[in-house]
């Protein structure tokens, strides 16, 4: 598996599929034809469906420029992949490149059939049960073997919380409606800010907690610079749990970052065995994934062992089998934001399940990513970020 540094990114939203992997994509193929007199790029499957939504195409020309033109190709349905793109260049009239690039989720991208990232494998294990096993024989936690394999991911992991604490910060100061069409208005800075009328401990620790998540969905929906964990559209539900239990008990941002290590391995295993791909396996594969991140970050935060981190990231995927991506308009917004904070409170039952239930457990994590995998595989494409099924159809705007 590659580094932690490939799953946790800083880019723009509102998706890292839609807007930082395209985005990166025309970087690459600036530089590699800088010269060329113009550009055509061609959206296909679900970049052509819901491209206009995410802002694709503006997340291309912005790199392109005047010399670019991009079509939304919504005949083409013999891909390799639903998050399919083709440059080409011209000078004087003849092509001189062409690259097919797929988007794989995350910010990662394919070219012509290879990856993009020169980054190597780090990790020469990939099944969670390969890895709980070499813990045990040489009798280290998981902890302990991500930093073997990356010793040096500390700074990086210290300036991906900073990132994700100003994305909070930033997300619950803001307010009015996000654009787009559906007149969404900004909830995160009412949320923080108004008691409920009957404020038990319970019923703070989830306004606050969601507060987060909805600053965080917010700030990526409106465009700003968020951290994908594991995506853009799922990068509420990590953050929100973390900064809650740093605020309530006070953690370090060492531990905060263990913690952060932690659930990055779970997003990797992910990543790597199934996908966190929306287009490709549905919405289960962002906010589920999200949820198990968030659930094993928290078992680490509080000392659990390798036993219970591995049943809250089983729990935190288990209950979002089936989830569907289906965009209103191709936003990222309805249902997106408030799926963020739905997710956030699920890692809290994830991790209290944990706490209570672990030896009564049956269900193995590489199971369930298996399972998450073909039921995405198996989902018709009206459910996997096409907008052409589920809310994005039948929706009607409230007068």
């Amino acid at each position: 598996m590659k580094s932690l540094k490939e799953l946790y990114k800083l880019g723009r939203g509102p998706s890292s599929s839609h807007t930082i992997g395209p985005n990166k994509a025309a970087t690459l193929f600036l530089k590699e034809f800088p010269d060329a007199d113009s550009y055509l790029v061609k959206l296909y499957g679900s970049l052509a469906l819901t491209g206009k939504g995410h802002q694709t195409d503006k997340a291309i020309l912005e790199v392109l420029g005047e010399r670019a033109k991009v079509e939304f190709d919504l005949n083409d349905m013999n891909l390799s992949h639903p998050n399919t793109m083709r440059f080409w260049a011209y000078k004087q009239s003849e092509e001189i490149g062409f690259w097919e690039v797929l988007s794989i989720g995350g910010g990662a991208i394919m070219i012509n059939g290879k990856a993009e990232e020169l980054a190597v494998d780090v990790y020469d294990l990939n099944k969670f049960d390969d890895i709980k096993a070499y813990c045990e024989e040489n009798d280290i936690t998981l902890l302990d073997y991500i930093y073997k394999c990356e010793p040096d991911i500390k700074p990086y992991l210290e300036e991906m919380w900073e990132a994700m604490k100003t994305e909070i910060k930033n997300g619950l100061k803001a307010s009015g409606v996000l654009e787009g069409g559906l007149d969404v208005q900004r909830k995160a800075r009412n949320f923080f800010r108004q008691k409920h009328i009957d404020e038990s401990p319970e019923t703070r620790q989830s306004r606050i907690v969601c507060s987060y998540a909805f600053a965080a969905a917010e700030e990526n929906a409106a465009g700003g610079m968020i951290v994908t964990a594991p995506t853009c559209g799922s990068c509420g539900v990590v953050p929100s749990v973390l900064k809650y239990m740093q605020d309530k008990q006070g953690f370090s941002n060492e531990q905060i970052v263990d913690a952060l290590a932690v659930a990055g391995l779970i997003g990797n295993l992910i990543k790597q065995n199934a996908s966190i791909s929306g287009a490709e396996c549905g919405c289960q594969a962002e906010i589920g994934s999200a949820c198990s991140m968030a659930a094993a970050g928290l078992c680490q935060l509080f000392g659990m062992d390798i036993e219970q981190i591995e049943y809250a990231a089983e729990v935190g995927m288990e209950h979002h089998l089936g989830l569907t991506c289906d965009p209103v308009a191709g936003l990222v917004q309805i249902p997106c934001i408030e799926r963020n904070a739905v997710a956030a409170m699920m890692a809290l039952t994830a991790f209290n399940f944990a706490n209570f239930l672990t030896v009564t457990r049956k269900v193995s994590f590489d199971t369930v990513v298996n399972t998450m995998y073909q039921t995405g595989k198996d989902l018709s494409s009206r459910y996997r970020e096409t907008s052409e099924g589920g809310l994005a159809t039948y929706y009607k705007q409230r007068k």
